[in-house]
């Protein structure tokens, strides 16, 4: 006979019993909160493909075997990664099993009575005993009332509880972060984002094919985008004369809500956006666009228009790029555009304004390849100069025409240009009514003391009033004193 004793195996059912536990438990919780915490940092700190596609490329370029790792293990898509949904999901299950049926415990509990009066009081926290004058029961029940405790009164016993708020702002919170994830991960299901730079006097259109950058929710379908259509008629910012600092920027459109509607005209402003449903349109931001005409040998015109250049600082010192793939050779300038032109003795050539007031382009002529027939993703505001041929430096003011052996280049003018984005987001109303549900839940738990008072009065005459804080709750002791003043001013 063996003295070993032999535990039986668990069945199925009784496997995931124990699995269900162990999940929804507060414990597993929090150690899911703070893991999903954790993971969040990497997509914080290495630029993501939907936000910064070109600062992704750099790392393949600069590191290829790293790149490509850190590409399998999604590090480069970290909010979208089968991991990350995976500890999204675990901690979306777990709070719901560990909410859940505290709630319902917790109802169960708020209506019922409170707990008839223990036998023995003085091994509360708080005890008086005295000889009283018979009436104390009733002196104490309405003074129980008056402060909105709940009673019940048992054998010459009064059972009062106070601070049901405490538990329910704990439940509230909690439920309200499960409101929150429900928000997030509607709005990443069926939301979508995108960007799109738009000259003055140019028209957007929205489809996919007119954003610069789009990103959509995993059930988020082309069909879903709003038909709708903006002219961007006018843009105007206001900067401080003393700090450069921007006051006001306002842009005015022309809004066609569907084909064959009739246009009307709005306004947009930074904290004001253009609403389609559940789809809204921001200004992100602004900049300017210098407008050139360049000529090959023959004076033909191989391109003319203007070019979205990228500001640099707060006085809107910009660079850009203007690639021309059609002439022969085929050129490009490596440009910047001064708003209000000056110099430095230090940095050389800069903006000193954000405002239009003494507009300069400078840029540099390169010769040779491009680079656009490689099939590689370039940047709109760099040129590839690694196969081409400096061979001139020059600035211009507007009008002016700068001439050289393969052509010629003129400083038109300039348009302002603005970022609109496109944002749906139907998850967010929940998000922010989660938000504000779990702040006010923190304050009630915080702030709620949750505490009871036994009241007693034998035939003998012999009076015991008795209180027990939870949580060790501050402020119960002051309370008995007043209730003890109270029951022996009135019954005296």
């Amino acid at each position: 006979m063996s003295d070993q004793m032999e535990v039986p195996e668990l069945g199925i059912v009784s496997s995931f019993r124990f699995a269900w536990r162990q999940l929804t438990s507060m414990r597993t919780a929090l150690i899911l909160l703070l893991l999903l915490g954790v993971v969040s940092i990497p997509g914080s700190l290495i630029p993501q493909r939907t936000q910064n596609p070109m600062r992704v490329r750099e790392y393949f370029v600069n590191d290829p075997t790293l790149a490509t790792w850190m590409d399998r293990l999604s590090l480069f898509d970290v909010y979208g990664s089968a991991w990350f949904s995976a500890i999204y999901i675990l901690l979306f299950i777990s709070l719901i099993g560990c909410v859940l049926p505290r709630s319902f415990e917790h109802l169960k509990v708020a209506r019922a009575l409170p707990p008839i009066t223990p036998k023995n009081l003085d091994r509360m926290e708080f005890h008086h005993r005295w000889s009283g004058s018979g009436d104390e029961l009733d002196l104490g029940r309405s003074w129980l009332v008056s402060k909105r405790f709940r009673i019940r009164e048992f054998d010459g016993a009064i059972s009062a509880e106070k601070g049901y708020l405490r538990e329910t702002g704990n439940l509230f919170f909690h439920l309200a972060l499960i409101l929150i994830l429900i928000g997030v991960s509607f709005g990443a299901l069926f939301g979508m984002r995108g960007e799109a730079i738009v000259n003055v006097g140019e028209r957007f259109i929205n489809i996919p094919t007119t954003y610069d950058s789009l990103s959509y929710g995993k059930l988020f379908r082309d069909q879903s985008l709003p038909l709708f259509s903006l002219t961007i008629d006018n843009f105007e910012a206001k900067y401080s004369p003393l700090t450069n600092a921007p006051q006001d920027y306002t842009l005015q459109v022309t809004v066609t809500e569907k084909p064959g509607a009739t246009p009307v005209k709005r306004i947009i402003k930074v904290n004001s956006p253009l609403s389609f449903g559940s789809t809204n349109v921001y200004l992100q931001a602004n900049g300017y666009s210098p407008i050139v005409s360049v000529r090959d040998k023959t004076g033909a015109i191989v391109l003319q228009g203007p070019t979205p250049f990228l500001p640099q600082d707060g006085n809107l010192t910009s660079i850009g790029a203007i690639k021309v793939p059609d002439s022969d050779p085929q050129l490009g300038f490596v440009s910047a555009f001064l708003p209000t032109a000056s110099r430095d003795k230090v940095r050389g050539a800069i903006s000193v304004f954000p405002e239009a007031l003494d507009p300069k382009l400078l840029f540099s002529v390169w010769r040779g390849d491009l680079g656009l027939d490689r099939g590689v993703p370039q940047s709109v505001y760099r040129i590839d100069t690694s196969k081409m041929q400096k061979i001139a430096l020059k600035s211009l003011k507007v009008g002016e025409t700068y001439t050289f052996a393969e052509g010629s280049i003129t400083f038109d003018g300039f348009v302002p240009w603005v970022n609109l984005q496109v944002v749906r987001d139907p998850g967010k109303i929940y998000a922010l009514f989660g938000g504000i549900v779990a702040l006010l839940g923190l304050l009630a738990s915080l702030f709620t003391r949750s505490r009871r008072i036994w009241i007693r009065s034998n035939t003998s005459g012999e009076v015991e009033v008795a209180g027990l804080a939870k949580n060790s709750a501050p402020g119960l002791e002051n309370e008995i004193g007043l209730l003890i003043a109270h029951l022996r001013k009135v019954g005296e």
